[in-house]
């Protein structure tokens, strides 16, 4: 499903409202003289990952190396850590290699060059799971041994080792007897494997398996390892999978790792200060305005109790050097475990952000998972938006715009028509009618709409319909600033344009003076009395029989 405005409709909607969208504020030629004067700051590491390639490619690195002081200042030696794809974990993990591996050069000036003193040069296996998706038995066991043989080409492989949990015993064995000094494991996105058939019984069983095989050898070889590192996005219970690691130390709900990975705003306004200003400068707005439209679209992950606020680095990178605020990280893929997920467990839009969750409910296991919460939490679809102390209780939510509307572009024609073009018609010709004061019109024209969607999808029910509103109002977001819950109540959508701001009350099978009724009883307009704006209410009755808009009320205050 199309969901923003394109060519000369965006530009026409943005120029207009110029609230939401920065591709919108300018003009083509405008946009394309900020950006030949803008001035490049920095190289940005897009698609690169090796700690490596970004320190001799002098691209852009936000220092991350604090953490790895922390780890050895404290003696930690095994380690876990979630975190949402595309979202840093396999460069910090390329990170620790380089240090384990004593690349003294690649550090200079980074936190880490201050503590460490000896750059001790540990053998390093590093093994990347990520490929390995969408296997079956003997391709996963086949992966396996593909990983294993650089290592054996260092270090030899020993008579009798067949199995790739024989293979790696010998290596890590081998490799300390020869050089001397204890091993260094990292694996990167050790559940990738496993992600695609977590809804599949008897296939998880099988891979799960093999992967428990492989991993086994760790726990006895710890005389021979130095430090062991492992990432992945969900958690899968270490019982299953690290039988034998029952001394994992899993940090990624500590408040002092929460900034591990991604971009927090700490460092967002004082490392990369500059590069903000270069892209409002490319954009033709402030700094300020800059900042609060990448906070908009990509900041409010929070992964702990009182954790900082955390950009998503894949978006904000790619922003910085497209100069251009865009949905990347949601359009660069949907897993399809996600979706299968989704699909299992019947996720109604409304539903999907929880009022409060206890941590064994979305931090479990997926093999323990009886919603889809888990995997949309550990996923990177919703986020930690308020900790309750007295209760020891969650409330989750979409981090940020991108993912919200990502998230509703996804569910969509599951309520709403399953012809694109409808949808990013309605969507679009209801803000201009909208914001040209032509309320009537958009009714019509939304009335139209819902008369038009087949009786094969759902709004047959109560819920439904609300769902169907739900939907459209948000997805106008993207073009416009929407809300649902007020100071003191909760209106079904409130519309903020310009000069004028509409609060908007449905109901169904009753009446449109009822709806405008509640808006006066409930104080809907009480918190935007003082914003000098134009205020308008808009009483909406759904007809069940008719299956859309029968009538509708607009007064303005």
């Amino acid at each position: 499903m199309i969901l923003l405005a394109t060519g000369m409709l965006q530009e026409k909607i943005g120029r207009k409202l110029g609230i939401f969208r920065f591709s919108s504020y300018l003009s083509s030629a405008k946009r394309k003289a900020c950006r030949n004067m803008a001035k490049i700051v920095n190289f940005y590491p897009v698609g690169i990952q090796t700690f490596s390639n970004i320190r001799e490619g002098n691209y852009l690195y936000i220092d991350k190396t604090k953490y790895i002081v922390d780890f050895r200042e404290k003696k930690m030696r095994y380690i876990f850590l979630s975190r949402p794809r595309r979202f840093g974990k396999s460069l910090f993990a390329s990170t620790l290699q380089a240090y384990f591996e004593g690349r003294k050069e690649l550090f200079e000036g980074l936190a880490i060059a201050d503590y460490e003193k000896d750059w001790v040069k540990h053998p390093v296996l590093h093994f990347d799971l990520s490929g390995a998706k969408h296997f079956d038995a003997d391709a996963l066991n086949s992966y396996l041994n593909l990983q294993l043989l650089p290592y054996e080409e260092l270090y030899g492989k020993g008579e009798g080792e067949n199995y790739p949990n024989e293979r790696l015993d010998g290596i890590v064995r081998r490799a300390y007897k020869q050089t001397g000094e204890k091993v260094v494991v990292i694996i990167d996105e050790y559940d990738a494997p496993l992600l695609d058939v977590v809804h599949e019984k008897d296939e998880l069983k099988q891979l799960r398996l093999i992967m428990q095989n492989f991993y086994s050898p760790l726990k006895k070889l710890d005389p021979y390892l130095e430090f062991i590192f492992i990432t992945g996005i969900t958690k899968f219970s270490q019982l299953s999978i690290f039988s034998e690691l029952n001394n994992l130390d899993n940090i990624s709900m500590f408040d002092q790792y929460s900034a591990i990975c991604g971009i927090s705003k700490t460092e967002l306004t004082t490392a990369m200060k500059p590069d903000v200003e270069a892209l409002g400068e490319a954009l033709g707005v402030s700094y300020e305005e800059c900042l609060e439209e990448l906070r908009q679209y990509y900041d409010g992950y929070h992964f702990s109790e009182h954790s900082e606020d955390v950009f998503n680095p894949f978006s904000l990178i790619r922003a910085l050097s497209g100069q251009k605020i865009d949905a990347y990280w949601f359009s660069s893929g949907t897993p399809s475990y996600l979706i299968k997920s989704l699909q299992k467990y019947h996720v109604n839009v409304i539903n999907i952000e929880q009022k409060s969750v206890s941590v064994d409910d979305f931090d479990v296991s997926p093999e323990q998972m009886t919603s889809a919460l888990p995997l949309l939490y550990q996923s990177g679809y919703l986020t930690i938006k308020q900790y309750k102390p007295f209760t020891k209780s969650y409330k989750l939510g979409y981090p940020n715009q991108e993912v919200k509307i990502g998230m509703l572009k996804s569910l969509a024609p599951n309520y709403l028509s399953p012809v694109s073009v409808d949808n990013n018609g309605l969507v679009n010709e209801f803000v201009e009618l909208v914001y040209e004061g032509e309320i009537e019109q958009a009714m019509v024209r939304l009335k139209a709409y819902l008369s038009s969607i087949s009786n094969r999808l759902s709004n047959k029910n109560e819920r439904d319909f609300q769902t169907v509103f739900y939907l459209i109002f948000n997805l106008m977001g993207a073009l416009i600033k929407v809300e649902e819950d007020s100071a003191i109540g909760r209106a079904d959508a409130v519309l903020h344009l310009p000069e004028a701001i509409y609060v908007f009350e449905l109901k169904y099978d009753g009446s449109a003076e009822e709806a405008l009724k509640q808006i006066d009883d409930k104080g809907y307009l009480i918190p935007y009395s003082a914003d000098g704006k134009r205020l308008y209410k808009v009483g909406v009755n759904y007809d069940s029989t008719q299956r859309t808009i029968s009538d509708w009320k607009i007064k303005e205050e």
